[in-house]
């Protein structure tokens, strides 16, 4: 009878052990894993659209009348989109220019060339993406 509680203890302290060694080894494998990027390219307005309007119709069931309908409520959505933000951008440059100078007063000399190159880099990928 001495023997069973033994055999016992030692099948206790092999399972316990095992599942260290199966913890321990997942958290590797989740400390180790890469990250997901989306690198996505950008989509143009009308591939944009052309997914919007099928995943509309997919969802929601749209009839025929209805997709039709829903083409020129993106488009004039967007027109009136493209006309606020023309109209906005020489206060939203003003705000941008504000800012950039607000960073350039509390950067020393030595900081200022980096901070150039910041901003032209930045303004390259913003051309690139289409903004």
């Amino acid at each position: 009878m001495t023997k069973r509680p033994i055999f016992t203890t030692r099948l206790y302290l092999a399972l316990v052990f095992l599942s260290g060694i199966l913890v321990g080894g997942f958290g590797v494998r989740l400390y180790t894993l890469s990250p997901v990027t989306a690198s996505v390219n950008p989509r143009s307005p009308e591939e944009f659209k052309r997914r919007y309007i099928d995943e509309m119709h997919a969802r929601l069931r749209l009839s025929d009348q209805q997709v039709k309908q829903l083409g020129p409520i993106l488009d004039e959505t967007r027109q009136r989109y493209r006309e606020f933000h023309e109209r906005y951008k020489p206060e939203l440059k003003a705000i941008q220019n504000q800012q950039v100078g607000k960073i350039r007063s509390i950067l020393t000399e030595a900081q200022q060339p980096e901070y150039s190159k910041m901003l032209e880099e930045r303004e390259t990928k913003r051309q690139k993406s289409g903004h």
